[in-house]
């Protein structure tokens, strides 16, 4: 659990994969997931709840979530060896935590080897270990829209690539989101999203 379980102040910046929000005059840079970024829509200032993961004693980073229920299946997800902070918080990015815990609670190992990043032992380690513990939910993968807008493909490339995406991959995944989708959306996530099933 994180010394600060929270913050509510003035948004500042935010990507589809960084939140900077001011509070009491310092700036808190986060790592958030897609979920989080729209959840977040256009607000001026959010609450924001904390997690901190050390990938090293002298160096915390600091993840960011709109709501108690996606911090504690990151939470959850970050008890497992194997998966850490990236990982997880890619986990959230593919999948809502309610669609996470569908998966875990119904074994769907292939679904959530299918995320980059996890592997086959990893998803049945997940399962394993987590079955049963992230509530009951319902409801698969949301339908994906594509994109036609130019500055929107630009941002969601931007973020694959800030996620860890080589950039012609990603690149690759984008084209053939939108070639894949019969409507249009100009939403970033929503296209992230899309691509990440490319990958």
């Amino acid at each position: 659990m994180s010394l600060i379980n929270h913050l509510r102040g003035q948004v500042l910046v935010k990507s589809p994969t960084h939140l900077v929000i001011e509070c009491a005059g310092v700036g808190y840079g986060l790592h958030i997931s897609l979920q989080t970024y729209t959840k977040l829509g256009d607000q001026k200032e959010a609450l924001v709840y904390l997690e901190s993961v050390y990938v090293r004693d002298d160096n915390p980073r600091y993840y960011g979530f709109a709501d108690e229920e996606e911090r504690e299946i990151f939470r959850k997800l970050i008890s497992v060896s194997g998966v850490g902070g990236g990982s997880a918080l890619l986990m959230l990015s593919s999948m809502s935590a309610g669609e996470i815990a569908a998966a875990v609670n119904t074994a769907n190992v292939a679904l959530l080897k299918s995320i980059k990043g996890i592997g086959d032992k990893t998803a049945q380690r997940i399962v394993v270990d987590l079955k049963g513990k992230l509530g009951k939910h319902e409801g698969g993968i949301s339908q994906i829209l594509t994109v036609s807008n130019n500055k929107t493909r630009d941002e969601a490339l931007m973020a694959l690539v800030t996620l860890g995406f080589p950039k012609l991959a990603a690149e690759k995944a984008l084209e053939k989101a939108i070639r894949q989708q019969g409507s249009s959306s100009d939403q970033v996530d929503v296209l992230i999203k899309a691509a990440l099933k490319n990958f």
